[in-house]
């Protein structure tokens, strides 16, 4: 009589499945560092780079305070461009080391929507055609808006799910966590 013959891989391939679910998991671990972090240095760059043009250049907002969304187009145009100089040079410095990770990222986000709807938003457009002719880079007089969404859709990422393990905010978290969980 014949045995009947084993559905089972051998040996040598019996293992992949769980050798996959291994290099999944320390893929993700890896991501849980490098993700966040990629997208705070980058942002931190663009934000610095923003900041340092406004500080060193001139306000220019007095042109455009018209254009600003309420409650910015009754500030001070003044007021209003240091508050954006600041808030893009700060907030730059807190995501690189990720300190202060979400409320950085709000602040920058308030700055990234203002200069969307005041700058960068078409002018006019009457169907969604018109207003995809604005998701560019460069202007050529139909808005451009991509790299704000770019940014907006980083930004919004850092908000939901922090700075990630490299960061001061994950040090600052271990090192009082404790302390957080049994105030609950």
């Amino acid at each position: 009589m014949n045995p009947t013959p084993s559905l089972t891989l051998p040996p040598e391939r019996s293992d992949w499945p769980g050798r996959i679910q291994q290099a999944w998991q320390q893929l993700d671990l890896v991501g849980d560092w490098l993700g966040p972090l990629s997208l705070r240095l980058l942002l931190a760059w663009e934000f610095w780079e923003s900041g340092r043009e406004k500080w060193r250049g001139d306000n220019w907002f007095g042109d455009i305070q018209d254009q600003f969304p309420w409650p910015f187009n009754i500030i001070d145009p003044h007021i209003s461009w240091q508050m954006a100089t600041w808030t893009e040079l700060l907030g730059a410095l807190a995501l690189l080391i990720g300190l202060g990770t979400r409320f950085a990222s709000v602040s920058l986000m308030v700055v990234t929507v203002v200069a969307t709807l005041a700058v960068h938003w078409p002018a006019e457009w009457h169907s969604l055609a018109e207003l995809a002719r604005g998701y560019v880079i460069t202007d050529d007089g139909h808005g451009n808006f991509k790299l704000p969404l770019i940014f907006g859709v980083m930004l919004w990422t850092l908000i939901w799910r922090g700075g990630g393990r490299f960061s001061v905010d994950a040090l600052l978290l271990k090192a009082i966590g404790p302390r957080i969980t049994t105030l609950r």
